[in-house]
């Protein structure tokens, strides 16, 4: 029989899995929505990280929900087919044409990439698109952005439905319009938004920084917790909450309002991010949440 020398580094991963027991047991059953975005999704080793990730929270009782979009995928093959690219205060204007790239690239080639990277460790994934069951509903956000659409109404069954049957859904953020049309809706929002309707646990934004800063400039300036009446007056005032971290503060306080216990905004290129979340006291990224002093 083959037998690993004790090394100092073996007693330390078997100290790290003890620690992190309190952790395992205390999410045993919850739900946990988890927003993938940023450089964790267009780079693959990173894209690696996060599947194994998101598997292990799965094997240690933990029902994992994905929501993503695939903006600069998006950018990309809307260049590459002679689209013009263009945001009115952050929102992507979408016509009719660009609809289309959108569902081929979120639908057809992210999704299905998130799928199978998680299925490289067994059967555990399932996409779908906030279509698919009526599950995402919307409407236009302005005629000048087309149909770019802001959340409505959701309806959790097929994901619940996923949920129960011990798969773990993974969700493109296009969604239906009142009108029977497609709309591409921010993924930031629809997760906030199912992370409520599902009564989330946590949700978890993956991105492209640390967190929340006072001051983009300033290092010294990161924010760790912030409870939603103060991050909502941040987003209002502040700067630094411009571009994309605007809809991951609205929707983390807008999630914590009704009824998610915790939200994270966390830097997904620091290798197993979710798990340094999920089951350490390393506290990082910022935490929205009433539970401010726990």
């Amino acid at each position: 029989m083959n037998t690993e020398p004790l090394t100092p580094e073996l007693f330390l991963k078997a100290q790290t899995l003890t620690e992190a027991l309190p952790w395992i047991k205390s999410a045993w059953g919850s739900i946990v929505v988890v927003k993938y975005g940023g450089a964790a999704m267009t780079d693959p080793a990173l894209c690696k990280q996060v599947a194994s990730d998101i598997v292990l929270m799965k094997l240690a009782g933990v029902h994992p929900v994905v929501v993503h979009g695939g903006g600069p995928e998006i950018t990309h093959f809307q260049e590459l087919l002679g689209y013009p690219v263009s945001f009115i205060d952050g929102h992507r204007v979408t016509t009719p044409e660009v609809m289309d790239i959108v569902k081929m690239v979120l639908v057809g080639k992210v999704n299905k990439e998130i799928v199978n990277a998680i299925n490289m460790h067994g059967t555990y994934a399932v996409g779908i698109s906030g279509e698919d069951g009526g599950l995402v509903k919307g409407k236009p956000i302005s005629e000048e952005l087309g149909r770019a659409g802001e959340v409505i109404s959701i309806d959790t069954t097929v994901v619940k439905q996923l949920i129960d049957d011990d798969f773990i859904p993974v969700i493109a953020t296009s969604g239906i319009g009142i009108d029977g049309a497609s709309l591409n809706i921010n993924a930031d929002l629809v997760a906030g938004k199912l992370a409520e309707a599902l009564h989330a646990d946590k949700c978890i934004f993956l991105t492209d920084v640390n967190g929340i800063y006072g001051d983009v400039k300033n290092p010294d300036s990161f924010i760790h917790v912030m409870t939603p009446d103060v991050a909502e007056a941040f987003a209002l005032e502040n700067d630094a909450a411009a571009g994309g971290m605007l809809p991951k503060i609205k929707a983390c306080v807008e999630a914590v309002r009704g009824g998610v216990r915790r939200t994270f905004i966390l830097n997904g290129t620091i290798a197993h991010s979710v798990i340094l979340e999920m089951y350490t006291t390393a506290g990082i990224g910022t935490m929205i949440s009433y539970e401010v002093d726990d």
